[in-house]
């Protein structure tokens, strides 16, 4: 597990997603305006962050390398650059845009006091603008899923706790509503005094009660499963109501039959107790499963012309691939598009590389296609 303040998200993915909130918390109906359908932009999640090993440890130089395979073999037009680290995430933000890509700005810094958040979002900011000034095409988000980041919203000191709490029962929603609402004002203003291109937040639907007044484009971080697209459409026609573009700040599945039902919990299938972590059960690999809930998802959001939409997740580079040992094949509990293959699968100062999977693939074969229409 990576250290707090370098929270992994896949791990903790719309963590409420396995206790039902969304029948806690009623959204209302929406009536969506007409849109022309196909998606503006079309991107990939990339997360910075410490890395948990030596090994995986960011590398500025690995970073590049991903920016120029996210332009050149995903045909991405758009990068969501996520994580901790103010220069992890200058450094490739500026990267991205240097590469003509068009930038997605998002700070997560978590588990830390919420003034060492904000302070860290007002700094992310401030570069963001730069960027902007000197003609970058960026948006910035303030960040994402603060009732799980930030302490003090829910119960608990760090996620995992907070997690434990939504699983329990032991939250006491108004409360939590008000301390969100007020939080997400704060961030949103500083973000407002800071940033002056457009602004956004990439909510948790099921617990997030977004003020959306506040901000330019409507985020939400999508990990729903139906099996027919009009629920999808159905779902996600109540975030139109704003009359704002809608984002789709992530989405995605894991690598195993059966994870798009998981939903944000798909990653819920390893025993971290064991040395080394373990897969659960009797899972079965398969990369197809991923890429056809991803392509699934596109067709949905480009019917509907949604703004954009972000795939989650570029790499998970501290769950690697192991094909020869299913049981440690940490990459089927990966959201990754991309898989982390050790040289020295027992060293974790083992150096590696990345192979795209068949999501990869299939996505990059649609954003070409998509590039070619604009």
């Amino acid at each position: 597990m990576e250290k707090t303040t370098g929270i992994n998200r896949a791990r903790f993915l719309a963590g409420a997603a396995g206790i039902g909130a969304a029948a806690l918390l009623s959204a209302g109906r929406a009536e969506a305006t007409a849109r022309k359908p196909g998606l503006t932009r079309h991107g990939v999640v990339y997360t910075v962050g410490e890395g948990e090993t030596p090994g995986t440890a960011w590398s500025a130089v690995r970073m590049r390398r991903d920016i120029r395979a996210i332009r050149d073999d995903l045909h991405a037009d758009t990068v969501d650059v996520t994580g901790d680290g103010v220069e992890r995430l200058t450094a490739t933000a500026a990267e991205a845009a240097e590469r003509g890509l068009h930038v997605w700005l998002q700070p997560t810094l978590g588990d830390v006091p919420p003034r060492d958040i904000l302070e860290h979002l007002a700094e992310t900011g401030r570069f963001a603008e730069r960027l902007r000034r000197q003609g970058a095409s960026v948006e910035f988000s303030v960040g994402c899923e603060f009732w799980l980041f930030v302490p003090g919203i829910l119960p608990g000191a760090t996620v995992m706790e907070r997690i434990e709490n939504l699983q329990k029962g032991n939250v006491d929603w108004a409360g939590m509503q008000r301390r969100l609402a007020d939080f997400t004002a704060r961030a949103a203003g500083l973000g407002r005094s800071v940033f002056h291109g457009r602004l956004s937040y990439a909510s948790a639907p099921e617990i997030d009660q977004v003020d959306w007044g506040l901000f330019d484009v409507v985020g939400v971080d999508y990990y729903s499963y139906h099996r027919e697209p009009a629920a999808h459409v159905r779902e996600l026609k109540q975030h139109l109501r704003w009359g704002k573009p809608l984002a789709i700040t992530e989405s995605g599945t894991c690598t195993y039959v059966g994870a798009p039902e998981a939903g944000g919990m798909g990653w819920d299938i390893v025993d971290y107790d064991k040395d080394p972590p373990e897969i659960k059960g009797n899972v079965v690999r398969s990369e197809r499963t991923q890429a056809r809930h991803l392509t699934g998802l596109l067709d949905v959001f480009e019917s509907m012309g949604l703004y954009a939409a972000m795939a989650f997740e570029f790499l998970t580079a501290d769950a690697p691939h192991r094909p020869d040992d299913p049981r440690h094949d940490l990459d089927m509990a990966s959201y990754g598009i991309a898989k982390a293959i050790k040289d020295r699968p027992d060293d974790p100062r083992s150096d590696w590389h990345w192979e795209p999977k068949e999501a990869f693939q299939a996505l990059a074969a649609r954003y070409r296609g998509a590039c070619q229409r604009q």
